[in-house]
């Protein structure tokens, strides 16, 4: 069983709940999609939890707000740019260092992980829609992409004859990614969902029987919000978590 994660952002709590959820349903790979840091008051905390895993074989790829915490000349909005300087002064070199050297994508078997569009990872695009699910896939010869960056569930089916589907499983249902198929998974935020459910979330996928299951999971927010808010970041960073906005 391999748990997916994308979206962290900082937030302990958040990611905490979801790594005992999955210990607790016989997971034995972790794979992390990137974006580790931003907006959330406790970045070190995740990182350390992170490396530790990495260190005893966990998956981890480059997220776009992992890339400002090493180089912070990109274009952003005032928000995201007061949470990316904040959270760069929070860094050791170490730290740092370590989110630079990860890599834009791994392939694990028919799996490609990236943190965003697999046509061109280190553009960042969103994957929002069939076409661009379409234009992902297009970059891949592999089977599967995972990826997150969009902090919106959603999976992306391509039929043979090329034809694609968007669904969003419900009540947490086991959606079988049929191998007549190609697949485009987009994952639940861990610490930031922005779909209107505040609940973390992330993703079980069996390779044995290709069952996918969207995972959503109660968390300590007040705790969450209450980190954001003491490291002197912007409120509405706090305020977003209780509504999934």
């Amino acid at each position: 069983m391999i748990a997916l994660f994308g979206d962290i952002h900082s937030n302990i709590q958040a990611l905490e709940a979801c790594l005992e959820d999955a210990q607790a349903r016989g997971v034995r790979h972790h794979v992390f999609l990137g974006d580790f840091v931003g907006y959330g008051g406790d970045p070190s905390k995740v990182l350390a939890r992170i490396r530790t895993l990495v260190e005893a074989g966990a998956v981890a790829v480059k997220g776009n707000h992992d890339d400002m915490a090493c180089d912070f000349d990109r274009e952003m909005n005032e928000t995201a740019a007061s949470a990316a300087k904040w959270t760069r002064n929070q860094l050791s070199q170490a730290e740092q260092l370590f989110l630079d050297d990860l890599p834009m994508e791994v392939c694990e078997e028919d799996r490609l992980y990236v943190h965003a569009d697999a046509s061109a990872p280190s553009k960042w695009r969103y994957v929002t829609d069939c076409a661009s699910a379409q234009t992902s896939l297009d970059g891949t010869p592999c089977r599967i992409v995972v990826c997150g960056h969009v902090h919106q569930p959603a999976i992306y089916g391509q039929a043979a004859d090329g034809a694609m589907t968007r669904f969003v499983p419900h009540d947490e249902a086991h959606i079988p990614l049929l191998s007549s198929r190609r697949w485009h998974v987009v994952l639940p935020s861990v610490g930031q969902p922005r779909d209107g459910n505040p609940l973390a979330g992330y993703g079980l996928y069996d390779p044995a029987t290709r069952q996918l299951q969207f995972r959503r999971l109660p968390y300590d927010i007040d705790g969450a919000a209450a980190s954001i808010r003491a490291a002197g970041l912007p409120a509405r960073l706090a305020d977003r978590l209780f509504v999934g906005r």
